[in-house]
């Protein structure tokens, strides 16, 4: 045993190292304990002659990873500590180390696959979607934005589709995730246990194995809608994409509408702020600082405890934005949220 702890499973397995989360009754939603745990292993395995790649993956239950605990960093928040801020220079670390990883990585996004878990799955060279995953990046809905890396990785997609996904939330099913290359492979998840063997025994043969192992997705259901979201969401502005949602009048259209209007505005503006300036990124170290940066201002704006307590502490549904309109979110406030903290509290990566 490498290392463990009751909710991350951290071990090797022949010459891999096998990291599985194991918070299931979470959705194996990350908390700090979880990500120093990873982040020590992967240390560890990353130096060790005898460790050849690590595959990633959940131990029981449904889901791969629903994000972080933000439920506890809204409390965290609240209390005027630093437990949020601690979380996400961790995690954004981890993001980083996965990111700059030199070992063959493998993920099983066999599940739920959302925030935090994007963030572990997609600095992974092999991504795997199976029939179960379900992957999305829903913060607009509660108040924050696209954080552990989303800012690269969804301005990275092909046409507008990061800018659709980054303010609706959408949900992508594992066939889309094939489409869009979020997922470098799509397996049934029948056969995951014994891919993973074949990979534990023959670590030097694991792009080969993923290879035999892959069928043919279902098509792929976004792939209708790529015309429309490409004309839709091209606008810069915000209230630009929601007027040509109006103007367009289709029932695609009106759903996007109806949705994107139960967000945070201020999210949705950092959002797309965020996904414009990822272009200039000199590299994935200055995105983490940038994030950093953002996720201690977001987390201090009243719309982040709104939106956890609105959709997961008192689960009305009905949060109360500050500011209620895009047209209320001035550039100066979304300036605000982007302002570089002070030396000594910026985000660093891992000392070598």
């Amino acid at each position: 045993m490498t290392s463990t702890i009751d909710t991350v499973r951290a071990f090797a397995e022949g010459a891999a190292g096998r990291l599985r989360l194991n918070r299931p009754k979470a959705l194996h939603a990350l908390d700090l304990d979880m990500v120093l745990a990873t982040t020590r292993a992967l240390l560890q395995w990353r130096d060790d002659p005898n460790i050849r790649l690590v595959l990633i993956d959940h131990a029981e239950g449904r889901g791969f990873c629903a994000g972080g605990d933000v439920v506890a960093i809204a409390n965290s928040v609240a209390a005027h500590d630093s437990v949020a801020e601690e979380f996400f220079l961790h995690e954004y670390r981890m993001n980083h180390l996965l990111f700059t990883y030199y070992k063959p990585t493998v993920v099983f996004m066999d599940g739920v696959t959302m925030g935090g878990g994007v963030g572990i799955a997609q600095p992974c060279r092999y991504r795997v979607a199976t029939e179960n995953t379900r992957f999305a990046m829903p913060e607009t809905t509660i108040g924050f934005f696209p954080d552990v890396g989303g800012g690269r990785y969804l301005s990275q997609l092909p046409g507008c589709i990061g800018k659709f996904l980054a303010l609706t939330g959408a949900r992508l099913d594992g066939a889309e995730c094939k489409y869009l290359g979020i997922a470098t492979h799509y397996i049934p998840s029948a056969s995951l246990e014994e891919v993973k063997a074949r990979i534990i025994e023959h670590p030097e043969r694991a792009e080969g194995i993923l290879g035999q192992a892959s069928i043919t997705p279902p098509d792929a259901k976004i792939a209708d809608n790529v015309g429309r979201i490409n004309k839709l969401f091209a606008p810069e502005r915000l209230e630009d994409i929601l007027e040509g949602l109006e103007a367009d009048g289709s029932e695609w259209a009106l759903k996007e509408l109806a949705a994107l209007k139960t967000k945070s505005p201020l999210s949705c503006k950092v959002s797309l702020r965020l996904l414009a300036q990822a272009y200039g990124m000199p590299s994935f170290a200055a995105e983490m600082t940038t994030e950093y940066a953002l996720a201690v201002h977001m987390t201090n704006h009243p719309d982040f405890r709104e939106g956890v307590r609105a959709l997961l502490i008192d689960k009305d549904n009905a949060p109360q934005w500050n500011p209620a309109t895009p047209e209320e979110v001035t550039e100066g406030l979304v300036d605000q949220m982007f302002a570089p903290l002070p030396d000594g509290q910026k985000w660093t990566p891992l000392a070598e």
